[in-house]
């Protein structure tokens, strides 16, 4: 059976899983999704549980969008703590402002820490436009050095509405990537529908270094979207990650092994987040 890298998932610090109401009224983003009690705010352990019960022998924590730059800093030294941990188990992708004027400077800092990327930006979140590139020249710059991708919140045009959609759409991000055309990406949630697009071959091309993620696929498509996808733009192309806690990793992964051929199954599960990432290692302890 093909070993299991989670790509896409979440955890964040004791303080603020226990005190999470006054993290509420420091960031519109946490409160969008979080202000909910029935929306999930967990740490680690409960994510290494998860992963133990699932099979799955490595996760990659995405750091959140915080609007304040000196919380995006205090998660990334959490996370890097964490993984420092679980080093066989765990890795990071640090999250920066990309508007602040230390951005670089934190994503060279947190890329000496151990971050394996950045991400998960988010335009909405964070105040700044994709469809205007030179705001995040500075991270860009400090990533292309690195040799790290960028992991993007990415959402649809059309369809139903649900906390946290945004408006981070295919348009926006095509004016991006025709910007940093080199830059490798990790567009989350398929890409707000962006492989759809790649049937034309000037957007194909222009996003010929990005991946995309199924995270949280189960509250936006049918399942087929796997097949779909992967007839588009390949099976190098496309990285199983979760969204934990947002959705349970047991059956999505039951599902994507349902649905994915075999033969594509080692690049999805593992073989890709292994590549984007840098990862080693994946070994169960």
């Amino acid at each position: 059976m093909a070993q299991v890298i989670d790509g896409h998932t979440h955890a964040f610090a004791p303080d603020i899983v226990k005190t999470r109401a006054d993290f509420l009224n420091r960031d519109g983003w946490f409160r969008l999704l979080y202000e909910n009690p029935r929306a999930k705010v967990t740490g680690e352990v409960e994510l290494l549980e998860s992963m133990d019960r699932c099979g799955i022998e490595r996760a990659v924590i995405a750091g959140f969008p915080w609007a304040d730059p000196g919380l995006c800093r205090e998660h990334n030294a959490w996370l890097a703590a964490v993984c420092d941990e679980h080093p066989e188990r765990l890795s990071f992708l640090a999250i920066v402002v990309p508007t602040d004027p230390d951005a670089g400077r934190d994503a060279a800092d947190a890329f000496g820490a151990g971050a394996v990327g950045i991400g998960e930006l988010n335009a909405d979140a964070q105040s700044f436009q994709l469809e205007e590139p030179a705001q995040t020249a500075a991270v860009v710059e400090v990533c292309r050095d690195a040799g790290k991708p960028i992991m993007f919140h990415t959402s649809e045009p059309v369809g139903h509405s649900y906390p946290g959609k945004g408006t981070a759409t295919p348009d926006k991000l095509v004016a991006w990537l025709a910007a940093y055309p080199d830059q490798p990406v990790v567009c989350a949630h398929w890409g707000g529908g962006l492989p759809f697009y790649e049937l034309m071959p000037e957007v194909a091309a222009l996003a010929a270094n990005v991946v995309y993620d199924c995270a949280a696929t189960t509250y936006l498509y049918d399942f087929n979207v796997f097949r779909t996808v992967l007839a588009i733009v390949g099976p190098e192309r496309v990285v199983f990650g979760s969204d934990f806690p947002v959705l349970g990793q047991a059956r999505l992964l039951q599902r994507v092994r349902a649905v994915v051929e075999p033969a594509q199954l080692d690049a999805v599960l593992s073989g890709n987040a292994s590549r984007v990432f840098g990862l080693s290692g994946t070994e169960m302890p």
